[in-house]
């Protein structure tokens, strides 16, 4: 009898999918913590995690894992090569929350260009007259630059469309032509695609240990653009984009990801009032946390029926194929 490990609270419907699973048992482990589900490993012959860490250690701890599922599609903080010597495949899922995040990320736009925070915090002060500082500005006409062509680089390149925006996209492992047939404007190198950019938003995940947007691309910068990041913390300086923003030589961002999740309290990016900042939720709503645990526990299900997608496993071609299914070829 297949026994399930759910670390992390998930969305009913999601533990329904396993409950509904003939045979298995389900071990659910709330609080999203790495010591509050490692006593259960032991007895794991799959694991859904949502965004505690599973380091090298604790895979170890689990001699029945067989599959790992992640309850999203990051996995940085899962030790991959760990699960690549023992041959257990990590599945992500699948698109169910491109919609959430691009939407997120246009909502992030609005709110740094139009100043939403502010104008907001200054009417509750009783500065009515703020409105008459024209400190706003609009998206229409503006110049989207989308870093990372992925689903949700094409959802977001939608949206910026009806809103009258001009997109153009930087994705080094994209080919030109398949932006261009998505009607966006190819950029074959980040600087140039930055300085023409009234609006970037980063699609990325975070690679190797330099942050893609440093000093050197914040000057390359337009003074009035707006940088938004809904995909990884680490991928800018965040040093140097308070010091852009309170030198005047950045407009705005909009920031859900972070060095520190959640970040210090005495953190001075928490008292910019040229940031808009969200607590890493863009993919958390209703809808998507219900898309998101039906996805992550239907991979565990199928990987016991042998019909998991392999589609869904980033490291397929490290591991052998067989591996792909509890009951093999």
């Amino acid at each position: 009898m297949p026994r399930v490990l759910v670390a992390g609270k998930i969305h009913a419907d999601g533990l329904a999918v396993l409950h509904a699973a003939p045979e298995v048992t389900v071990d659910y482990v709330e609080e999203v913590s790495a010591a509050s589900y490692e006593p259960f490993l032991p007895a794991a012959d799959a694991l859904l995690i949502r965004t505690q860490p599973l380091p090298a250690a604790f895979v170890e701890k689990a001699p029945r894992l067989g599959i790992v599922s992640r309850h999203g599609v990051g996995y940085d903080s899962v030790d991959v090569a760990a699960l690549n010597a023992r041959g257990i495949p990590l599945a992500v899922v699948g698109d169910v929350n491109s919609r959430a995040v691009a939407e997120h990320a246009v909502m992030l736009m609005l709110a740094a260009a139009r100043r939403t925070v502010l104008f907001d915090r200054k009417m509750r002060a009783g500065d009515w007259n703020y409105r008459n500082s024209l400190d706003a500005d609009e998206l229409d006409g503006s110049t989207l630059l989308i870093v990372g062509f992925g689903r949700i680089g094409r959802r977001l390149a939608q949206i910026a469309a009806a809103l009258g925006m001009a997109v153009i996209a930087y994705d080094r492992f994209q080919d030109a032509a398949e932006i261009a047939a998505a009607g966006v404007t190819p950029v074959g190198d980040l600087m140039d695609g930055l300085k023409r950019a009234d609006v970037v938003s980063l699609h990325v995940p975070k690679s190797g240990a330099e942050p893609l947007i440093g000093a050197a691309e914040l000057a390359a910068m337009k003074r009035s653009a707006v940088l938004v990041n809904t995909a990884r913390g680490g991928l800018i300086d965040e040093a140097a984009l308070l010091a852009a923003l309170n030198e005047g030589r950045l407009a705005a961002a909009g920031l859900d990801v972070f060095d520190a999740e959640p970040p210090a309290a005495g953190d001075p990016m928490l008292a910019c009032e040229r940031v808009v900042l969200s607590p890493h939720n863009a993919g958390l709503t209703e809808a998507c946390a219900r898309r998101m645990a039906i996805s992550a526990a239907t991979n565990i299900v199928d990987y016991f029926k042998g019909t998991l997608d392999p589609a869904l496993v980033v490291n397929r071609s490290e591991i052998a194929a067989q591996r792909l299914s509890a009951v093999g070829a």
